[in-house]
């Protein structure tokens, strides 16, 4: 064990002391030292009530035979965050998780790890050191919320957002608008919808690294404290078997994933974190890869943004092994990769069932034939750009317009509520990438805003930037290169052409090369925007979208 190192023998007379020091027993010391890495704090939904999910998972490394010790991991709101300066840190608090979880594990030698996340960035971390640091680790994460309910009307996150713009519009009254912000929500849990958390909930327990049902589990139920219980009962069992992280995080377990988001249509994001995860387990996850798999692999699920159904109607039509379960009738998933069940996925879904086919189509019935995210490329995404396909209207998949550009979010939610945005133009932020941003905000206010003003089917968006999970409409993210690495979307001007050809794959600039080449030799870089502070170390670090916009070595 990693920590017999630090606790056994005379040498390891002064670290006894120190637990000692804590209240622990000389047996609590000599059992393995279970890391709980709860990331609870009062600022999320998602992990307000994380406290019981850690209590949960510490009684359960102690019936495995463990001693569980808890430290905490930080965690951004991206929903408070949203459409202001705030959204410059949580893609970038990634990395400050995972570093921070490496510097706790590595320098207190612990044996193992139950992981305890919710919402966006904070799952992708703590997977992500689970793959840098390879001892055991299992994930569980806090659950999701159910949606909320206003007169009839099934609501969530993303229908207060899209209501902001109905009332900038002049469609709804103020009134009216807090009766959705009352209701939207109705208790603790990640966001209701299949946006970034709970599609990256789903993936953690497709990649293997979740028990089957994290993603589903609500987080108010007894079901999510008895998995907990198990995931801390599992890690035991994988120290004692030698199940690593790496042994499960194989290329066929990110296909897995990538087909599940695909059949599932989840969150543009995950283009962003599975290669993050994929590179802390030394495998490259190249962006081509979505694409390939997004054109073999049916969509079977349509929940909200891109339909009208949530995670506890998925749970209860089987949840994600069901869904699973229903791909390998076509052959698409891989049943021979090791989970943290210590069994294989074929044996984790093999009796689970669909139980509803409104919620999980069969193969035979697919919403589309093709997965819900596009990967786009053209003169103006050479690197490429992502697109969340099954959200967008058919009359909007493909579209030729001039650019209307705007240099951060905020000049264009003011343009957007301003009314200055006309039906068959095409909304382009730039600056707003990893490094330009610098953290590559979310572009939620513009997306819900044009979507609340009726426009999501007229209008098109793209961005160096990110979307949220809850984005839907002609939404085009992860341009590369961004503009501050000198990519083409920097030399845009209002009134350019861009087509859109969402099913042939394309995104263009209708420009010559000798005008592209004639803007590049006039081109003049803007100075950073953040100049001090972790942002501004984080720009110089961090690399492009289609990377995963991880951190460079160099």
């Amino acid at each position: 064990m990693n920590s017999d190192k630090i606790k056994t023998g005379a040498k390891g007379a002064p670290v006894r002391s120190l637990f000692y020091a804590m209240g622990y027993t000389k047996e609590e010391i000599d059992r393995p030292i279970i890391g709980v890495v709860n990331a609870k704090n009062e600022l999320i939904p998602g992990h307000m009530m994380l406290d019981r999910v850690a209590a949960a998972a510490k009684r359960g490394v102690i019936i495995g035979g463990g001693t569980p010790v808890e430290f905490p991991a930080i965690g951004i709101c991206d929903g408070i965050a949203m459409g202001h300066v705030g959204m410059k840190f949580p893609l970038a608090s990634r990395e400050l998780i995972c570093d921070s979880i490496e510097a706790m594990a590595r320098g207190h030698q612990l044996d193992g790890l139950v992981l305890i996340p919710n919402c966006d960035k904070i799952v992708p971390g703590m997977l992500m050191a689970a793959a840098r640091l390879n001892i055991p680790a299992v994930v569980v994460s806090g659950g999701p919320m159910r949606p909320g309910y206003l007169n009839g009307r099934t609501l969530d996150f993303n229908s207060v957002m899209e209501s902001v713009g109905s009332f900038q519009n002049g469609d709804i009254t103020a009134e009216d608008l807090e009766d959705v912000a009352e209701n939207c929500c109705p208790g603790c849990g990640s966001c209701s919808g299949l946006f970034t958390a709970n599609s990256m909930n789903s993936l953690t327990e497709v990649l293997g690294m979740g028990l089957p049902f994290n993603g589903t589990a609500l987080a108010d139920t007894g079901e999510r404290i008895r998995l907990a219980k198990h995931a801390g009962m599992q890690v035991m069992e994988m120290l004692r078997r030698d199940i690593k992280p790496r042994d499960i995080l194989t290329r066929e377990a990110f296909e897995n994933a990538i087909t599940v988001d695909m059949a599932m249509a989840g969150s543009t994001n995950t283009v962003l974190h599975l290669p993050a995860i994929a590179h802390e387990a030394g495998i490259d996850l190249e962006l081509d890869i979505f694409d390939e798999i997004s054109e073999r692999t049916p969509n079977l699920c349509k929940l909200s943004p891109s339909g009208k159904h949530h995670m506890d109607q998925l749970g209860m039509a089987g949840g994600i092994p069901a869904l699973m379960n229903e791909l390998t009738k076509l052959d698409l998933i891989h049943k021979d990769c090791i989970t943290v069940t210590g069994k294989t996925i074929g044996e984790n879904i093999e009796h689970h069932p669909v139980l509803d086919n409104e919620i999980i189509r069969p193969v035979s019935d697919p919403y589309r034939n093709r997965g819900g995210l596009a990967i786009l490329r053209g003169n103006l995404a050479p690197d490429g750009a992502v697109v969340k396909e099954s959200a967008v209207a058919p009359e909007m998949l493909e579209h030729r317009g001039p650019a209307v550009i705007f240099d951060s979010e905020e000049e264009a939610v003011a343009a957007i509520w301003g009314k200055k945005i006309k039906k068959g133009d095409v909304i382009v932020i730039r600056y707003e990438g990893p490094k330009g941003g610098p953290g590559m905000r979310e572009m939620l206010s513009p997306t819900s805003s044009i979507a609340g003003m009726g426009l999501d089917k007229d209008v098109a968006l793209i961005t160096d930037g990110r979307f949220s999970g809850a984005s839907r409409g002609a939404s085009i993210g992860h341009v590369s290169p961004e503009a501050m690495a000198g990519g083409l979307i920097g030399l845009l001007k209002d009134g350019d052409m861009i087509h859109i050809n969402i099913p042939e794959r394309s995104l263009e600039v209708e420009l010559s090369d000798e005008e592209i080449e004639k803007r590049r030799a006039a081109y003049v870089k803007p100075e950073p925007k953040e100049k001090t502070g972790y942002l501004s170390r984080y720009a110089k670090l961090v690399t492009s979208a289609n990377t995963g916009a991880v951190l460079s070595a160099d």
